[in-house]
C-alpha cells in the first residue's frame, strides 16, 4: 500500500479507501462485511469510508463492529451527514446546525469511537446558510470530534466559498467526494482545478463504475447473476444508466489494454483514476474477500502514457465530461 496527504493537510491517507455504500447491512450479510475489512487491512489498507444514510445507518455500526479491538490512531475513519436517517422528520436531514450536530453524535456512537478524522458534507444544502454549516463543522473540530472537514459532490463554487468560510474559522477543509472514473470525469474541467487552487484532494467514488469497468457485462449478454445489476436493495438502480450496449462495445475494448499492462480490468480501473494527481485516494466496495486482494493490487502502480492514450480512444464515444451534471442538490 501507498500513502498521500490529504490536500494542503498533514494527514496520510492509503491510496485505496474501503468504503461500504451498497454492501454492508444491505448486499451481504455481517460475517462477510467483516471479511471484507478483514481484507483490507491485511493489505494495508488504513482509511475507511462511510455515511449515516448508507443502509439507514447499519453501515456505520457494521463498520464500528468490524473495527472493533483495532489501535485507533493505526486507521482514519470517514463519515458524512446530509441525507434523513430515522423517522425523516422535518429537521431529520440537510445541514442545518441542528442535523449536523446531532447526527455527528449519531455517527460517533455507532461507529464506537470518540473522533472521525474526516467528517463530510454528502451533499450542499441550498436551503441552510453555508456560514451556519461551516461554523457547526468549526465547532466540532474545536471539540475534538471530528479532525478534518470536506465534501462530497459539491460544484467548484460550492468548494471555493467554503474554502474561504474555512479559513475564516480556521479549521481544515481538505477534500471533496466526487464519483469519478474512466466514465465518468464531470470533475476535471472545474472542480479539479477549484479543489488544487484551495488546497482539496478528492477521495473518489465508483472507480470501477459500479462494476461496468470490470469487464463481467458484455454487450448483448444479459448481466450476470447475482451481479450488482440483479441486486434489488440498490445497485441495480445505481448501475442502470451504465449498461448500455454502446458503453459494453467500448468498455470491451479495454481488455487487451488491461492485459498488455499485466492488470486485470479492475485494477486498470482503479489505477487509472489514481494517475489524476488530485485524487489522493480512490475508495473500493466489496461482496467478497478476493475482490479486496484484487483491487487494492492497483496501488502503487503507474500508466504509461501510451496507455492512457489507448483508453481515452476506446472510450471516446462514451465518457461523460459536462461538469453540470456534478450530482449537487
Amino acid at each position: 500500500m501507498e500513502f498521500r496527504r490529504l490536500g494542503r493537510s498533514g494527514l496520510n491517507i492509503s491510496e485505496i479507501a474501503y468504503g461500504n455504500w451498497l454492501t454492508h447491512g444491505s448486499q451481504v450479510e455481517e460475517d462477510q462485511a467483516h471479511a471484507c475489512i478483514r481484507a483490507a487491512l491485511d493489505a494495508g489498507v488504513t482509511s475507511f469510508d462511510t455515511a449515516d444514510v448508507y443502509a439507514d445507518t447499519v453501515a456505520e455500526s457494521v463498520l464500528g463492529r468490524g473495527l472493533k479491538g483495532l489501535r485507533r490512531e493505526s486507521l482514519e475513519i470517514f463519515t458524512k451527514v446530509f441525507w434523513p436517517t430515522g423517522p425523516q422528520g422535518p429537521n431529520d436531514r440537510g445541514l442545518s446546525r441542528k442535523h449536523v450536530l446531532e447526527s455527528a453524535h449519531a455517527s460517533l456512537r455507532r461507529l464506537g469511537t470518540d473522533y472521525v478524522d474526516l467528517y463530510q458534507a454528502h451533499r450542499f444544502d441550498p436551503t441552510v446558510p453555508l456560514e451556519e454549516t461551516m461554523l457547526a463543522f468549526a465547532d466540532l473540530v474545536r471539540q475534538g470530534k471530528v479532525l478534518y472537514v470536506g465534501v462530497s459532490e459539491w460544484t467548484a463554487d460550492q468548494i471555493t466559498r467554503g474554502a474561504a468560510l474555512a479559513r475564516e474559522l480556521r479549521i481544515p477543509f481538505v477534500s471533496n467526494q466526487p464519483e469519478y472514473s474512466m466514465l465518468w470525469r464531470v470533475i476535471e474541467a472545474q472542480v479539479v482545478p477549484a479543489s488544487e487552487r484551495e488546497g482539496l484532494s478528492q477521495i473518489v467514488f465508483s472507480p470501477v463504475a459500479q462494476g461496468v469497468l470490470t469487464g463481467k457485462y458484455r454487450p448483448g449478454e444479459p448481466v450476470p447473476a447475482g451481479s450488482r445489476a440483479t441486486d434489488e436493495s440498490g445497485g441495480a438502480t445505481a448501475i442502470q444508466r451504465r449498461l448500455t450496449d454502446q458503453t459494453r462495445t467500448a468498455v470491451a475494448k479495454l481488455a487487451p489494454l488491461a492485459a498488455e499492462a499485466g492488470l486485470s480490468m479492475a485494477q486498470l480501473a482503479v489505477a487509472w483514476v489514481l494517475q489524476n494527481p488530485n485524487v489522493a485516494s480512490a475508495i473500493i466496495g466489496a461482496s467478497r474477500p478476493e475482490q479486496v486482494h484484487e483491487n487494492v493490487k492497483a496501488a502503487g502502480v503507474r500508466l504509461e502514457p501510451e496507455l492512457l492514450g489507448a483508453i481515452d480512444e476506446a472510450l471516446a464515444d462514451v465518457v461523460v465530461t459536462d461538469p453540470s451534471l456534478t450530482r449537487t442538490v
